[in-house]
């Protein structure tokens, strides 16, 4: 069972939210806040799986929160749920702890799909983000998680998504989100530069 906080200043998205997940049997919904205070104190009680955070809230926001929740429960995963876009705000949540980005004007399902992939211990950023990427591309590498390295190698030796996601027991669609992910994560323009990427002798087993 996976539990989950929800910290959102506008009621209607948490309804929202709650009344997509609150039918699946493997995720709980343990608490919710209007606000970055009362969030921490969900989460000192009852300890969620997961928490998933608006940036902007009144009293603490939510990279205040994330850094917060991260150095009193470390092994609690955040998933940012927001309106902002920009690489900046993405990075001030990364390296607060974050596990996941997500936008409020994607579709609801992509909710339950990085619920389901951050669980899992991958990290999981929504494929409408329009990141512009200032570090290198060496540093960006770090930030690939080990599922996505997997399929970073299967790449490499010519496999299909398909293919992909029989091997690793997942769906096509999982390993497309993963492909588009890879792309941002590592400042790339398109599928032919994955492909070059993955090529790398790094990658070569």
């Amino acid at each position: 069972m996976i539990r989950i906080a929800i910290a959102e200043d506008h009621q209607s998205l948490i309804d929202g939210i709650k009344l997509l997940l609150e039918y699946e049997e493997n995720i709980s919904i343990i608490g919710t806040a209007n606000d970055g205070e009362a969030l921490i104190e969900i989460v000192k009680s009852k300890q969620p799986d997961i928490v998933i955070t608006d940036i902007r809230m009144p009293k603490v926001d939510g990279i205040t929160a994330t850094k917060e929740i991260k150095k009193l429960f470390p092994n609690i995963k955040v998933i940012a749920f927001t309106m902002f876009d920009q690489s900046e705000a993405v990075d001030q949540m990364i390296n607060a702890g974050a596990s996941g980005y997500i936008l409020k004007n994607s579709a609801l399902d992509v909710i339950q799909n990085a619920v389901e992939t951050v669980a899992k211990g991958d990290n999981y950023y929504d494929a409408k983000l329009n990141i512009n990427t200032k570090t290198n591309k060496s540093n960006n590498k770090g930030l690939l998680t080990k599922r996505q390295n997997e399929i970073l190698k299967l790449i490499a030796h010519g496999k299909t998504s398909r293919e992909i996601a029989d091997e690793l027991f997942i769906g096509v669609h999982t390993v497309d989100t993963h492909r588009k992910n890879m792309i941002k994560i590592l400042g790339l323009q398109g599928k032919g530069e994955l492909m070059r990427y993955a090529l790398d002798k790094k990658y070569k087993f």
